[in-house]
């Protein structure tokens, strides 16, 4: 009589059942991954930047019409339109928070398990591969740290200054300003990590979804995508300085007035805000 054991089996067949799913699904879950990471998270980056750089863009473009505090009352003008906006909490969730969870895990789970695309992008280079790893995992713990702080309003016991909508400039001027240039550097180091991991993702989208097989137009797309990079990189600048360098006691002077009433948000020139507003 055999005696056969069905415990390891079972596990093993887990285990394979778990395997085989990703194994059965790898094709769409990578593209979903691919397309996850430019629409909706690598668009939003871009609105995002170029909001926060508003704090010095707004000063240049809004000097001659609003000569007191341009930079503070254009920032503050496109985070009241963000903060209009209904349902935001659902378009936070629907729209960035699931895509950014998904796309992480999923991003974390391709670096685990050791499947190199190295093989697949023979014209790609080894350091763009591993710098996309590992920017991988600072976007996800910066991420984390930027929303849990500045969105959820976490202090981490009273060490981490947070942001108020209403006073968005001195507030985000003092979440950056802590520890001297520390959290600036911070900053401006996560988030350029960021947007290399973007534009080193849009080239290597377009190899996987089929757009670029040729090296002649692997390189033209790399002169978009580096193109794409240093503007947003810009921004990036444009933000950490602003912000790192602004009067905090100034900032909050104007806005104490724009919430009395005697001063109103600077509309840039370019306004999207009253666009879409205009057009519902």
């Amino acid at each position: 009589m055999t005696v056969t054991s069905t415990a390891p089996s079972s596990a093993a067949g887990s285990e394979a059942s778990r395997e085989s799913f990703l194994a059965r699904h790898y094709f769409l879950l990578k593209r979903l991954h691919s397309l996850s990471g430019i629409v909706p998270i690598g668009a939003f980056l871009g609105v995002h930047l170029l909001t926060n750089s508003s704090i010095v863009w707004g000063a240049w473009l809004n000097a001659d019409r609003y000569p007191e505090g341009a930079g503070v009352r254009t920032f503050q003008h496109e985070v009241d339109f963000i903060h209009s906006l209904p349902f935001l909490i659902f378009i936070e969730i629907g729209l960035l928070w699931l895509p950014i969870a998904f796309h992480a895990l999923f991003g974390v789970w391709i670096a685990l398990s050791g499947r190199s695309n190295l093989a697949a992008y023979r014209y790609g280079d080894n350091w763009r591969y591993v710098l996309q790893r590992w920017s991988g995992y600072v976007g996800v713990l910066f991420i984390f740290f930027h929303v849990s702080t500045l969105r959820w309003g976490w202090t981490y016991g009273g060490l981490i200054a947070t942001f108020d909508a209403e006073r968005a400039s001195s507030t985000t001027a003092q979440h950056l300003q802590q520890g001297g240039l520390l959290m600036a550097a911070i900053y401006l180091v996560c988030v350029l990590a960021l947007v290399f991991h973007l534009a080193n993702g849009l080239w290597t989208a377009a190899i996987t979804w089929g757009l670029t097989i040729s090296v002649a137009a692997q390189r033209r797309w790399g002169c978009v995508c580096a193109a794409v990079g240093i503007a947003l990189a810009a921004a990036t600048v444009l933000s950490v300085v602003g912000f790192a360098t602004l009067d905090v006691a100034e900032a909050a002077r104007i806005e104490s007035a724009i919430n009395a009433g005697t001063l109103e948000p600077a509309a840039p020139i370019v306004d999207l805000g009253g666009s879409i507003e205009a057009a519902r």
